[in-house]
């Protein structure tokens, strides 16, 4: 039987399975650290974190949940809906200016909210202009959070259905209307129901955004299960207590993830793509045409325009005092951050997508899926993940230091380029991972099964026929990396060198610091990056067939 087996393994088992493996244990090593310390038991401040503020936790993160959800779906619904379906005025102007929102991460939108509605903010400063008795209206709270965050966030759910709205087959619709059924039936009884799908994927990936943000919800004094694990880690001292939050806050992912996949599981949708019966735009009256322009433009307006303007505003007041040597300094930290996060992320989907075909366990295909579960997990608790082994190893290194040559040494990994780069790869696989697999899935086997009968490798076939052919899937992670990296804000504060700093880093320093007006120059920097993949990405949905 061992012999068996050992002739199995050596059959089976080539270098291309152990570097897959070598990857995926890597790529795994932030969940499995806080799978393992749990056993560990909680710290000493645990108890009194259930007894006193884990219930705001939890009773704050429904509410995010739920009210997000809620106008998220409006949002990025409705509007994805009018775009595909009505001719209005500026429609193909709206198309794109409705997934701008994305370029503003959503806690520069909430530090603008909050300066505009401010005492002596801009609001006020424009009612005592125009001769209005001012009045307040305070945002500073879970509910002005809720809308801050959908604002931002409902773009995911708008490119979502409008892939589906813009190239479902619309025989369904016309075949609907020779039954006598509605528009507003139609929608509700055919449209929406074949578009659940990528409407509740769209869904998930803004749950999981509002799980992991830090910025708004520190800001605006919100406690949620992300702003819990920075105050036990920092503020309180017990990594044990933030391991127990980030593990729970893990669960709670986990099992949207698997609700995801229930529900599209649960029914299969055949859309026929190939068709082209694109969806025609239909033709409404004047004053239609006029209502519907004015729900598409509220997200729009309120999303992006106002933030902006308050930016721009406040970056004309403050530019001579923010500009400096240090500025610039800060920004050319940030791009080259982005820079090389984004090319070795890209290099590693690269591998991921390619080595488990090249090895001859077929099972690896499926464990290598793993990988890209990062973008699914908060910021904060890979940082977590991240942070406990690099601390570990570290002591080690000094324990050896001092027991073989007696001296004294600091800190080697922890504290690192190196760390923060290695979580931001794990953060951001997942990104540069699908639109490279998108366009390998394009190119087919036949080119590579040609050139490896021709006697040509793996390596060669690669680099000789396959790269260049997915030379703008590459391109594309690249940039896409390349911003979500320049946006992310709580893995940069835990994981950070103390001499780097980022652009995201020093907006929420101002903004902690009560410099709302100094923070508008990095944020208008890091919108200007994001402004470019929004482009990019509509092109895309345009040129989809």
């Amino acid at each position: 039987m061992k012999l068996l087996r050992d002739i199995y393994l050596k059959r089976d088992t080539n270098k291309w399975s152990i570097f897959t493996l070598a990857i995926v244990v890597c790529i795994a090593i932030p969940i499995l650290t806080i799978f393992f310390k749990l056993f560990s038991g909680p710290g000493e401040t645990w108890s009194h974190l259930v007894k006193h503020v884990l219930a705001d936790y939890i009773l704050n993160s429904i509410w995010l949940v739920i009210g997000c959800s809620m106008l998220t779906l409006f949002f990025g619904v409705s509007s994805a809906w009018i775009v595909s379906r009505y001719e209005i005025p500026y429609r193909r102007f709206l198309e794109w200016m409705l997934i701008l929102p994305l370029a503003i991460p959503s806690y520069i939108t909430a530090y603008a909210y909050a300066g505009i509605f401010d005492y002596g903010g801009s609001l006020e400063i424009l009612m005592k202009t125009i001769g209005i008795s001012s009045f307040k209206l305070d945002v500073m709270n879970i509910f002005g959070l809720i809308l801050i965050l959908s604002l931002s966030l409902f773009p995911y759910i708008y490119v979502s259905a409008r892939a589906i709205f813009l190239y479902q087959s619309g025989r369904l619709i016309e075949a609907s209307k020779l039954l006598g059924a509605t528009e507003r039936s139609t929608f509700f009884k055919i449209v929406l129901p074949v578009a659940r799908p990528a409407i509740v994927g769209g869904l998930i990936l803004v749950l999981m955004e509002v799980l992991n943000d830090y910025g708004a919800a520190k800001y605006f004094g919100v406690s949620t299960f992300t702003t819990g694990i920075f105050r036990s880690w920092f503020s309180l001292g017990e990594p044990s207590t933030a391991v127990y939050l980030s593990a729970i806050l893990l669960f709670v992912v986990f099992i949207l993830i698997y609700l995801e996949r229930l529900q599209r599981g649960a029914k299969s949708y055949y859309n026929s793509y190939k068709s082209n019966n694109v969806l025609k735009k239909k033709t409404v009256t004047t004053k239609r045409q006029l209502l519907l322009f004015f729900i598409v433009s509220i997200p729009i307006v309120f999303g992006f325009i106002i933030p902006l303007s308050q930016l721009i505003y406040w970056s004309f007041l403050t530019y001579k005092d923010v500009l400096s040597s240090s500025f610039f300094i800060i920004a050319l930290q940030s791009l080259g951050i982005s820079f090389l996060t984004a090319f070795f992320t890209v290099f590693t989907a690269l591998m991921i997508l390619y080595f488990p075909k090249w090895n001859r366990l077929k099972a690896l295909k499926k464990v290598s899926r793993i990988t890209i579960l990062g973008y699914a997990i908060p910021g904060a608790v890979i940082a977590v993940g991240v942070m406990i082994p690099s601390l570990t190893l570290d002591k080690w290194f000094i324990k050896i230091a001092k027991d073989l040559w007696s001296i004294k040494i600091g800190l080697l990994i922890n504290g690192t380029i190196l760390v923060l780069l290695y979580a931001y790869v794990i953060r951001f696989l997942a990104v540069a991972y699908n639109p490279i697999e998108a366009n390998q899935l394009k190119i087919g086997k036949s080119l590579s099964e040609s050139s490896k009968l021709l006697g040509k490798g793996n390596i060669r076939t690669f680099f000789n026929i396959e790269l260049p052919l997915l030379k703008s899937g590459a391109i594309g992670a690249f940039i896409l990396v390349f911003v979500d990296v320049m946006k992310e804000l709580p893995l940069t504060l835990i994981l950070k060198p103390y001499h780097v700093n980022t652009l995201a880093v020093k907006a929420y320093e101002y903004a902690s610091d009560e410099l709302i007006m100094e923070s508008a120059l990095p944020s208008l920097c890091i919108i200007a990056t994001g402004i470019v993949p929004i482009i990019i990405l509509n092109r895309l949905i345009l040129n989809e067939k």
